[in-house]
């Protein structure tokens, strides 16, 4: 495990055909980003994709950001049941473990405010040191999703030598064990 560096580096990753060839505007990436901002106090750098559909580009893309450094990636879009939609399997191709309990609550969060959350396919993968979590594209649900889960985000970095991220706990009370 490398020495935790103290400033995150945070990769948006949204995936949309239509949002890559600029006929829809992203709004997952901007949600995402956004809520970001607004629960993380300590310094991150995040940083902004926008990628077709399809499993290997998602794949060619993840691999790329993980490798050169990510500490978190957060990928919108591509985890519903359409042809298309291969986020899921993508993510899986670049994984050395995977984090269920990550989708199961998002999942369940989400079915509090909309019966379709089921189709989701949300889940949470770690390759090397650098966490990846897939989220909904729509910025209410992103925030759904993220506020769900995120409390055990800072840890999991830590536990796997990535950057150190802080919350504002009056937003997300990150859960870290005494003295971790």
């Amino acid at each position: 495990m490398s020495e935790q560096r103290l400033t995150a580096r945070i990769a948006i990753v949204t995936v949309s055909d239509r949002a890559s060839r600029g006929e829809y505007e992203d709004k997952g990436g901007p949600g995402a980003e956004s809520w970001l901002r607004d629960v993380v106090v300590s310094p991150i750098e995040i940083d902004r994709h926008i990628i077709p559909d399809g499993r290997e580009c998602v794949t060619v893309k993840l691999r790329e950001l993980a490798d050169n450094g990510a500490d978190l990636i957060l990928v919108t879009g591509g985890t519903g049941p359409a042809p298309r939609d291969q986020t899921p399997e993508a993510v899986m191709d670049v994984a050395d473990k995977e984090l269920p309990g990550f989708g199961e609550e998002m999942r369940r969060a989400s079915l509090t405010e909309v019966p379709t959350a089921i189709l989701s396919r949300q889940t949470a993968v770690i390759r090397g040191e650098t966490l990846i979590i897939t989220i909904p594209g729509k910025p209410s649900a992103i925030a759904t999703c993220m506020n769900a889960v995120f409390a055990a985000v800072p840890y999991c970095l830590d536990l796997i030598g990535a950057g150190r991220i802080e919350t504002d706990p009056a937003k997300i009370k990150a859960f870290r064990p005494k003295g971790a």
